[in-house]
This record gives structure tokens, C-alpha cells and sequence, in this order.
């Protein structure tokens, strides 16, 4: 087998699990140092440690540690170390090896992302916990300005949310670069559970706003998440009267306009959403023109939208 072939072989046996016969073929190497120890494979510019960490295959990252004494600080072209492909892969096994021989936990790969972030994608509460056990420092933020909780507040696992709110109870209270909250994250994404816990245990305000002047509510009406926006709508206005009263707060929350002068009317029509357009007109918001001079009702397309606007009209 010649030199180019057994480079391509040994990335192979370690995604199949092949132990053995991975052995074996490293026995035919001729110079470990350059075509193993430090060698870097594919586009990605992975090691053989990436492979192991990242299928799951603790026996085989063991030997390539401590027979082959490879250095488990290897990076590939994003500066992915192993740890994070064990952290983001959820494989618990090769995780806790690398801490024990003492990975980095918070080593950064490419726009800053840490282990624990990459985990938080993954919704594994136990890997969370072991990388925290380990010292990993939660309130750290990539380039984007998210730390780990953004993440988190992005992939829905109120569980997870919880674990990260008691042993960092200040964690929420952060903001992206462009000034997103994660209730905004989570308002966009769906994540009604997770809401939930950020409406109870964190102190958001209502109307928040991003550099675009965007509410997690027009977040909500936008991407057809109606009981999300219901959902901070009812803590809107508990917030401001907790009486009928709050109809007038109710009526000025609803009129919030982003930097190009849209109100959620417009960001619901354009979306297409009948439901969340039927909500909104009948809690009282009035159609008006954005910078453009264009009015919600010109971006109804459907049928049943514009239906929803000649009611609205007649009833008037």
C-alpha cells in the first residue's frame, strides 16, 4: 500500500472504529512524527485525534495520546481542538479523558466559540455540567458578542436554561454585539418553554430592543410564534397595570416601530402569518406607513390576510 493510500486509510479505520486494524496499519508507518503525530487531513485540516474525539472512539483516543503521544492541543484550520469536537458531538466518555489529561476547557476555536458553547448546541445537559465542573468560564462571548446562554436560549432545552440560570444566576443579563437578548434568540426561535423560564427567573424588560429596534415580540409576530407573542404580551402588561387599565400599555406596545418605522403589523404581514395579523388588529393596532410609506396591509399577499383587513373595516 503506498504512502498516499495508508494517509487516506487511517482517518477511515478511526471513523469505523476499527481498532485493531488501525494499529496494525500505524505499525507500516514509516516516519509517525510527520505522517501521524502531526499530520493534518482533508480540507478541514483535521488530525487523527479530531476523528477519534469526534466519533466517539475513547479507546482509540487513548493510544494516539499515550502510545502515539500526540498532543491533544492539536488544532485544525477553524482551531478546533478535540475537546470541542467531544463537547460538540455530546461524547462524554472522550470529553472526561481529555480534561483528565488536561485540555484546555476554555481553548477557543475559530470566531471564538468555546467547548461549552459548541455543547449547548447539542442540548446535552451532561456534557454542560462536566465541562462547568471543569472550570469552564460560562459568561465568555464569540465574536458575535453570544456567550453560552445565547446558544442555549437558541436550541430550547429549558433544562438546560435552568442548570445554566443556578450556577450562573447572573448569566441572562447579556447582550450581543447588535444588542439581542437571548429572550429575543429564543422569542425568534420558537422555544416557548424556554420563555417561559426567562419571563420567570430573569428580569428582561418587555420592550427591549436591538440595534434595529426590534422587540422579542415583533421577533415573535415575525416568525408566526403566536404563543410566544401572546405569552409576552400577557407579561407586558402585567408588568404595567396588572387592571383593564392596561389596555393604553398594551395599545403603546403594540405601536413600537423598528428603525425603518415597521410596527409588528408589518413584520406579521410580510411573514405571511393570518393568525398573528388577526391578533394584532383586533387588540387595536391601527395600520400606518413605514419609511417607505408602505402600509402593512400592501404586504398581504394572501387571501385570507386581506380578508382580515376588509373585516377590520367594515367592523369599524
Amino acid at each position: 500500500m503506498t504512502e498516499g493510500e495508508t494517509q487516506k486509510l487511517l482517518p477511515r479505520l478511526i471513523q469505523e472504529g476499527k481498532f485493531a486494524l488501525f494499529k496494525e496499519e500505524i505499525e507500516n508507518v514509516a516516519d509517525l512524527g510527520r505522517n501521524v503525530r502531526q499530520k493534518h487531513f482533508g480540507r478541514s485540516g483535521d488530525t487523527l485525534l479530531h476523528y477519534a474525539a469526534r466519533h466517539g472512539h475513547l479507546k482509540i483516543l487513548g493510544y494516539l495520546v499515550e502510545t502515539l503521544a500526540m498532543d491533544i492541543e492539536l488544532f485544525n484550520n477553524d482551531y478546533k481542538r478535540p475537546l470541542h469536537e467531544a463537547a460538540s458531538m455530546g461524547h462524554r466518555d472522550c470529553l472526561l479523558y481529555l480534561l483528565d489529561r488536561g485540555a484546555a476547557v476554555d481553548c477557543l476555536k475559530k470566531a471564538d466559540w468555546t467547548p461549552l458553547m459548541m455543547a449547548c448546541t447539542r442540548r446535552n445537559l451532561q456534557v454542560i455540567q462536566d465541562l462547568l465542573q471543569h472550570g469552564a468560564n460560562p459568561l465568555l462571548k464569540n465574536k458575535d458578542g453570544w456567550n453560552c446562554f445565547h446558544v442555549a436560549s437558541r436550541e430550547g432545552d429549558p433544562l438546560v436554561i435552568q442548570y445554566l440560570l443556578d450556577v450562573s444566576p447572573n448569566i441572562w443579563n447579556t447582550e450581543s454585539k447588535i444588542k439581542r437578548t437571548p429572550l429575543h434568540t429564543a422569542a425568534m426561535h420558537g422555544c416557548l418553554e424556554v420563555v417561559k423560564v426567562l419571563l420567570e427567573r430573569c428580569s428582561y424588560e418587555p420592550d427591549s430592543r436591538d440595534k434595529c429596534g426590534v422587540t422579542p415580540f415583533m421577533d415573535a409576530i415575525q416568525s408566526g410564534n403566536l404563543d410566544i407573542a401572546q405569552l409576552l404580551l400577557d407579561k407586558h402588561m402585567e408588568g404595567h397595570a396588572g387592571t383593564l387599565k392596561t389596555l393604553l400599555s398594551l395599545g403603546a406596545n403594540l405601536n413600537s416601530k423598528d428603525g425603518k418605522n415597521r410596527t409588528a403589523l408589518h413584520m406579521a404581514c410580510a411573514g405571511q402569518h393570518a393568525a398573528c395579523t388577526q391578533v394584532l388588529l383586533q387588540a387595536g393596532l391601527k395600520d400606518s406607513p413605514d419609511s417607505t410609506g408602505t402600509h402593512a396591509q400592501q404586504l398581504a399577499k394572501k387571501s385570507d390576510l386581506l380578508q382580515l383587513f376588509t373585516d377590520i373595516s367594515i367592523s369599524a
